[in-house]
């Protein structure tokens, strides 16, 4: 069983109750405030690496916001995790590696519902296939066949 700030979840409710008893870390204050207002509009995401066992959560924040705040978020965020006291994810009871990521980067949808226009998988591609064929561009694979003499 995960535990997540010292709360039991289960796999899809990690980035509910790791935004949820983060939020309840963050202290009063000017700071504290500005984080929360900050986290109503950044979407928390959760991502475990198979291979490396690493646990990641993801803050997607809005584009609005500026790089100041930003750090303010890394601050507050650092603050009330050392806060804490003790292991912030835990498996069965064994402590975790994690790491949180914050970023405003928003990678393009190529196919779904949120399609972003002009990113559909040929437009993405084309570079690739007209690279194949290019002018001036041997292909490695035939050049035992010909010389350039």
């Amino acid at each position: 069983m995960w535990n997540i700030l010292g709360e039991e979840a289960l796999y899809l409710d990690i980035p509910y109750k790791f935004q949820k008893n983060l939020l309840a870390l963050v202290g009063e204050g000017e700071k504290g405030d500005r984080f929360k207002e900050f986290m109503k509009e950044t979407e928390v995401e959760f991502m475990l690496n198979g291979q490396t066992e690493e646990n990641c959560f993801i803050l997607k924040v809005p584009d609005s916001l500026e790089p100041e705040d930003i750090q303010l978020m890394a601050d507050v965020v650092l603050e009330s995790l050392k806060s804490f006291g003790g292991p912030a994810i835990t498996v069965d009871k064994v402590e975790q590696d994690y790491k949180i990521i914050i970023s405003n980067n928003k990678e393009p949808e190529i196919v779904g519902l949120r399609k972003t226009p002009g990113m559909s998988s040929l437009e993405v591609f084309k570079p690739i296939i007209y690279g194949w064929d290019a002018p001036g561009r041997a292909n490695p694979s035939m050049s035992r066949y010909y010389s350039r003499e």
